[in-house]
């Protein structure tokens, strides 16, 4: 319905990021000031970042540019590797290893079992919504080939993307030293966003998979909670060393925005503070509208904000 919201958002992310021209840096410099000094909300998350990516500026911004763990975020990087890499109908086989790797290391899974083979496009439902490390494993053995190769593909993609803070060292988001930004990772949500396929995935709150003669019935729930604000995705994330940690997208009175927690201390936290900068990014658009801010952003009240893409 508003496809062409993700897709132009893409460019003004950029322009807020680290790719602006000198001149457009500056503006965004005066706006995130700006935006921080009207009473900005206080943020629990060690860093955190908010982009207006309708006006392209900066509205919340703490530490954005700090190289930390990003836990399982990591995974939407895996994703955008995943869909230039294969077809959907593309059937990957569940191996032992994929299973042991989840397994050994604490991970979330998606509850596979080797010897199941699933399409592509069921295992990036199981890779995004019930955060699977054994999917991630096995998409990456399948399309690096290898974990190793995988994971360069990772890096290659954050170089071409502008991430020049960001090195992935797997493609689940388990400890290890691999590191991102709130900013590069909010950057790489607006280029996944402009995927369709993730697009569709990441706002899907339940992905039920029938059983067949080649695999078992899944059921796989999505954990970011925040879908059930409006959220049109994107990922979360938990490890002891990155904190609690939450990608984020939505849309709302016209206006769309972007934006990243990390370090969060709970689970509910890091919702909380998402829907309170996103309530205060609002307020502010409101009171920037001035005589526009009557009822005609063309949205039916019982809608509510989102993006629907094919």
């Amino acid at each position: 319905m508003r496809n062409g919201v993700l897709i132009a958002l893409a460019a003004a992310l950029v322009t807020a990021g680290t790719a602006a021209a000198p001149a457009q840096a500056a503006k965004t410099a005066q706006a995130t000031q700006t935006a921080q000094a009207a009473q900005a909300p206080p943020v629990t998350a060690r860093e955190a970042y908010l982009v207006d990516t309708t006006q392209g500026t900066v509205q919340f911004a703490k530490r954005e540019t700090r190289r930390v763990p990003i836990a399982s975020l990591t995974k939407v990087m895996t994703a955008y590797v995943v869909r230039r890499q294969a077809r959907l109908n593309d059937v990957v086989t569940v191996t032992a290893a994929d299973i042991r790797h989840a397994t050994a290391g604490g991970a979330t899974t998606a509850g596979l079992r080797a010897g199941e083979r699933l399409t592509v496009r069921d295992l990036l439902y199981g890779l995004l919504l019930p955060s699977g490390a054994d999917a991630a494993h096995a998409l990456a053995e399948r399309y690096g080939p290898g974990t190793a190769k995988f994971v360069a593909k990772m890096n290659a993609a954050a170089r071409a993307l502008g991430l020049r803070d960001t090195r992935y060292a797997n493609p689940d988001g388990l400890p290890s030293k691999g590191y991102s930004t709130a900013r590069d990772q909010a950057t790489l949500a607006v280029a996944a966003l402009r995927d369709p396929v993730i697009a569709s995935v990441a706002r899907t709150p339940k992905r039920v998979v029938g059983k067949s003669a080649v695999h078992r019935a899944h059921v796989w729930r999505n954990t970011n909670d925040l879908l059930d604000d409006g959220a049109v995705g994107l990922k979360t994330g938990f490890t002891s060393q990155a904190g609690y940690c939450l990608s984020f997208a939505a849309v709302q009175d016209g206006h769309t925005y972007v934006g990243v927690v990390l370090g969060e201390r709970s689970d509910k936290a890091r919702f909380a503070t998402a829907r309170k900068l996103l309530d205060r990014a609002g307020r502010d658009a409101g009171q920037n509208a001035g005589q526009d801010t009557g009822d005609d952003t063309g949205e039916s009240p019982g809608e509510g904000p989102g993006v629907t893409l094919p």
